[in-house]
């Protein structure tokens, strides 16, 4: 048994500067942008949404803008299954995710818990 819910969504943005990217979302959204730390700065941001809502994340990339979400699970490898069972194929795996794609074609991400309130939650989603 495994849990799993929608964790952010991404704003991939193909920008040569993602400052350009942070006060642009900044302003369009009216949130605070948390910049990430010194080693990840220059690609990825955040802004500051209300903890009962996913993430807003905003990440530098070399595709074409587009939006996609992240599912955070307690078991990447067993949430990675029950999607393939469903129809997604894997993309790509990383030490600390999985891309996916959906039938439809869509990208996703599968990461371990993002937000605080994971463990506690109502809104998660549990998988036998």
């Amino acid at each position: 048994m495994h849990r799993s819910r929608l964790a952010a969504l991404v704003l991939d943005c193909k920008i040569d500067d993602i400052e350009q990217a942070n006060t642009f979302w900044e302003q369009a959204l009216g949130l605070t942008c948390v910049r990430s730390s010194e080693a990840w700065s220059s690609q990825y941001s955040h802004l500051n949404s209300p903890e009962n809502q996913p993430h807003i994340l905003i990440q530098k990339t070399t595709h074409q803008s587009r939006v996609h979400i992240d599912i955070e699970t307690d078991d990447i490898a067993a949430e990675v299954r029950r999607l393939q069972a469903i129809g997604a194929q894997i993309v790509e795996t990383f030490e600390r995710w999985v891309v996916m794609e959906a039938p439809t074609g869509h990208r996703f991400c599968i990461v371990n818990p993002q937000r605080k309130d994971f463990i506690d939650a109502d809104d998660v989603n549990t998988w036998s």
